[in-house]
């Protein structure tokens, strides 16, 4: 087994402390993070590299083509395939999309899949059907896969149940504290997961709380380690 750690942050556009998303990231030390609304307007493209520079990872794929989900990684990690996913868009919403990426980490290959869901209910339900299919067209059969996603929504709700019903949520498996990630100057609902298949042992799971994070962004992240098998 390789222990891979993994971050999902929805870090609101860089609008709040870009400098404290890097500390927070950086902090944190994971192989692999997943972003919800990456900054996707006037040179977003540098903006995301400038980020991933500062946080000690490097851009595997995702930003605007992908609706605002990026994926980051560390040096270590070496990219197998990366794939950009846009969801059904309904009228008077915005456009919603996933970031996909086949990974390894020494020799053990994992897939990831980052995105952020709707504020409708509907749509939500909807969307995470047609991100399950992505991942069914896009990793090869076999290797195992992480969802993580900035839900919209809270558990033991039926987009909630969606998504559990392909990976399980790792706070329930091995979580400590509440979990919650929203908001980051007061946290009391959890509506950011990860939601990990079956092949994947989940050692632990937290949702980090400090005065950094706090500024960072309104939402605060999560970092799940777990054990990957080796080919």
């Amino acid at each position: 087994m390789t222990t891979v750690r993994l971050m999902t942050y929805n870090i609101r556009s860089l609008r709040d402390d870009g400098d404290a998303v890097a500390k927070v990231i950086r902090a944190a030390r994971p192989d692999v993070v997943c972003i919800q609304e990456a900054p996707r307007f006037l040179r977003w493209r540098t903006i995301q590299a400038g980020l991933a520079r500062r946080s000690g990872m490097v851009v595997v794929g995702g930003g605007r083509p992908a609706g605002s989900n990026l994926i980051l990684s560390t040096l270590a990690v070496t990219v197998e395939a990366q794939v950009n996913v846009l969801l059904t868009k309904d009228p008077r919403l915005h456009q919603r999309g996933a970031a996909l990426a086949v990974l390894r980490l020494r020799s053990a290959r994992f897939a990831v899949a980052g995105t952020h869901l709707d504020l409708e209910e509907e749509a939500r339900v909807r969307h995470v059907g047609e991100l399950h299919a992505a991942l069914d067209r896009h990793v090869p059969d076999g290797v195992p896969s992480v969802v993580m996603a900035d839900v919209n929504d809270e558990p033991d709700t039926p987009v909630w149940r969606a998504l559990a019903a392909r990976g399980r949520d790792a706070h329930s498996v091995a979580g400590t504290g509440d979990g919650f990630t929203w908001s980051a100057m007061d946290p009391h609902k959890r509506i950011d997961a990860l939601f990990v298949d079956a092949g994947i042992e989940i050692r632990s799971a937290q949702a980090l709380h400090s005065p950094v994070v706090a500024i960072a962004s309104d939402h605060c992240p999560v970092l799940v380690e777990v054990d990957v098998p080796e080919a």
